[in-house]
């Protein structure tokens, strides 16, 4: 069986979790607990990625695969499965928009940092708001993209996107980010009541 250090609450956690489920090697996924943080480092985790940030998996055969775009090719490979095109544009704009969704969820990452993980007087205000200008603008291309995405996640760059979504709710809902995005907020409506997404959802 494979083993996956798993956060709930971890937006890059879900991600592979969402693929593991869609290409339904779900059951065939260990979760062990971690406590990842950008200060504090979990040595368990360091046992399966030096850099001890989650998600991290060992396969059956030893091998310990890290970052979620890799351990997300990677099931996908396993599973046959179809979620990163192979051929033509349609592959590099699935990774393109896999990047978009990453991206998301890095900016709101480093934001939320400041304030969770800064002492009061070192946070610094604007290196938040430049984080979020980033969270802003990439909304606003999947704004202007949204009315071409599947409703399904069976593409890894609309995993990324609907994942990061998901993570601006759990943690940013101040930020609104479906006033002004009324495309992305339609087909995330949808895309989110998928059961792939439904039995992912961060909890606390």
């Amino acid at each position: 069986m494979m083993q996956l250090y798993f956060a709930s609450t971890s937006a890059y956690v879900r991600k592979v979790m969402v693929c593991a489920t869609v290409l339904g090697l779900a059951e065939e996924i260990h979760r062990l607990d971690s406590a990842a943080h950008p200060i504090e480092r979990d040595e368990r985790i360091a046992a399966f990625n030096p850099l001890a940030k989650v998600p991290a998996l060992r396969t059956e055969n030893g091998i310990c695969l890290y970052d979620s775009r890799v351990i997300c090719e990677y099931l996908n490979a396993r599973a046959q499965g179809g979620l990163f095109p192979q051929d033509g544009d349609a592959r590099w704009r699935s990774l393109a928009r896999q990047t978009l969704g990453d991206g998301i969820i890095d900016a709101a990452l480093l934001a939320r940092y400041e304030f969770s993980a800064r002492p009061p007087e070192k946070q610094w205000q604007s290196w938040a708001n430049a984080q979020l200008q980033k969270v802003a603008a990439a909304l606003a291309e999947v704004e202007r993209q949204a009315s071409g995405f599947s409703d399904r996640p069976h593409d890894i760059g609309l995993i990324a996107i609907g994942c990061a979504l998901g993570y601006l709710d759990f943690r940013f809902a101040e930020l609104n980010w479906r006033t002004g995005h009324p495309l992305t907020a339609a087909w995330f409506a949808v895309f989110d009541a998928h059961p792939a997404m439904v039995a992912t959802r961060p909890h606390v």
